[in-house]
Order: C-alpha cells, then sequence, then structure tokens
C-alpha cells in the first residue's frame, strides 16, 4: 500500500477475504501471529464490514489497512462504495491500481505531528524525537505540495511506520488542501482535505502473495503492499 512509482516501498498488509471464518476471539493473536502493521478480517464482501487489528491492539479506523482492503475487494469483484469498520462509514473508490478511503480526524489516533525545518533533520532521527510521546510524527516540507515525514506508532505495538494512513489523515486536516506525503523507504501517500470535514487518502496498490491461514480454516490471506 501507498507504493512509489514502480512499486518501491509500501507498507505490507494482510487481509482475510474470508474473515467470518476466523472467531473474533482468535483475530488478535492471529494478527500477532502474521506480524504486519495491521491485519484485515472481513466479514460481509459485499457490505465492506471489517476489523483491524495491528499485533497488539484492535483499531476502529485505519488509512493503510482500508485502502487496501478497497483494492482487494475489487480485483474480486467486489466495489463497495463504502467500508464498515467499527468507526462508521468510510468512503472508498479503486482507480485501476490505486484505491482511496475518506475518513474523519477524530477518528484517528492522537498523533502529535511536529514540524521539522528540513528534511535533513526528519531523515536525521534514530528514532521518536526525545519529547515526543508514544505516537510521535515528524515532517518537512519539501514543496509546496510535498512533505517528509516519519511516524513512531509505539502506542500501537509498531516501532516505526513505512506508511501511515490515519496520521497522513490528521496531517491533512492540519495542512488542508491537496499534498503528497513521502515515507518510510519510499511509499507516497497522496493526501487531500475535503469540504465535508472528511479527508481523503490513497496511492498506488500492489499485490504480493497469498499466504495459508490457520490451520482450522481454509481462508487464504493475500497480502499486499
Amino acid at each position: 500500500m501507498f507504493c512509489g512509482e514502480g512499486g518501491s516501498g509500501g507498507n505490507p498488509l494482510g487481509v482475510y477475504l474470508n474473515g467470518a471464518a476466523i472467531e473474533p476471539s482468535k483475530r488478535q493473536a492471529e494478527a500477532r501471529r502474521l506480524g504486519f502493521s495491521e491485519t484485515v478480517f472481513v466479514d460481509d464482501l459485499a457490505t465492506g464490514e471489517v476489523q483491524i487489528f495491528t499485533p497488539g491492539v484492535e483499531l476502529p479506523f485505519a488509512g493503510h489497512p482500508l485502502v487496501g482492503t478497497a483494492w482487494l475487494l475489487a480485483q474480486h469483484g467486489h466495489t463497495p462504495a463504502a467500508l464498515r469498520p467499527p468507526a462508521g462509514e468510510v468512503p472508498a473508490r479503486v482507480e485501476g491500481d490505486r484505491a482511496f478511503v475518506a475518513g474523519r480526524p477524530e477518528w484517528q489516533p492522537d498523533y502529535e505531528w511536529m514540524e521539522l525545518g528540513s528534511a535533513a533533520e526528519v531523515e536525521a532521527l534514530e528514532g521518536p524525537p526525545a519529547n515526543g510521546r508514544d505516537l510521535a510524527a515528524v515532517f518537512a516540507r519539501t514543496a509546496e505540495d510535498s512533505v517528509l515525514a516519519r511516524v513512531f506508532p509505539v502506542a500501537l505495538g509498531i516501532a516505526e511506520d513505512e506508511a501511515t494512513g490515519s496520521a497522513a489523515i490528521r496531517l491533512g486536516a492540519r495542512l488542508g488542501g491537496a499534498f503528497a506525503i513521502h515515507q518510510g523507504r519510499g511509499s507516497v501517500i497522496d493526501v487531500v482535505a475535503r469540504d465535508d470535514a472528511y479527508v481523503e487518502i490513497g496511492g498506488l496498490v500492489v499485490k504480493d502473495h497469498a499466504i495459508d491461514a490457520p490451520p482450522a480454516s481454509s481462508t487464504t490471506a493475500p497480502t499486499t503492499k
């Protein structure tokens, strides 16, 4: 998800298209076993009912998993106009190899965005800023419509994230307009602050491979990045 041109970067994601085959009480452990920053369990392909887990917690909303899920559903002939995680109805659309979802800033974890003076300062960090919290994020403007960012969602069980949709929504609400976030090894998140208080995020999605599900289920878990 959020790959750069040519498929560079990208944040891997696990998606169980037949998530209903996995009992809700076992999903957190399964997300921990897979070890992705997020894993999605699709409970209804037609309506887009989903649950999202990091290795440590369930999330009511997360941008990167919903972008990937919207794209993967479209590849399997399902194109709901919205996905339905616990947070609420999330508008979604797919255009070829790119997918987009829109979320409200108040649905997101309380990322503390800090603006630094240059891209070099962002790149030089060896971890969260010394004065940062356990949901720290930093950025520097690199052009009028582009920023370089790093996100450290330690509270969610992730030391540093490759590309973070929920944090991008927070930054979109802060900066307004339309811009691109460059993050991680080469990931790119397109951000548009809409007039209806939603922020749309999206980008290039590349299917990676399918992995075996637990023996109790015949489901496979396609992964995307």
